[in-house]
């Protein structure tokens, strides 16, 4: 499965949460290098995906930026698939 793909699905299922507020970040030259994939504010609490297919690994500048965020009282974290998404909103949020 491509990375596209999978950020697809993964902002299908946000769409589908009340209280959800996402976006997904667009690289390029006027986007902040090192940040996740997707952006979330899920029921007042701060998310970013960085989205990896089954064999990606984060740049040592996603990894920092996820460090910064943690920093921050944020989630931020490396996700494969819908589930691992929904696993995290569900340890969050419960």
């Amino acid at each position: 499965m491509l990375e596209k793909d999978i950020v697809n699905a993964i902002m299908k299922y946000l769409r589908t949460l009340p209280n959800c507020f996402c976006w997904k970040e667009h690289g390029g030259m006027y986007g902040t290098a090192g940040i996740p994939d997707i952006i979330a504010c899920v029921d007042g609490l701060f998310y970013g995906f960085e989205v990896k297919t089954a064999t990606g690994k984060p740049t040592a500048l996603q990894e920092a930026t996820i460090r910064k965020i943690l920093a921050a009282g944020g989630t931020a974290v490396v996700v494969r698939s819908v589930d691992e998404v929904r696993n995290v909103l569900e340890g969050s949020v419960h």
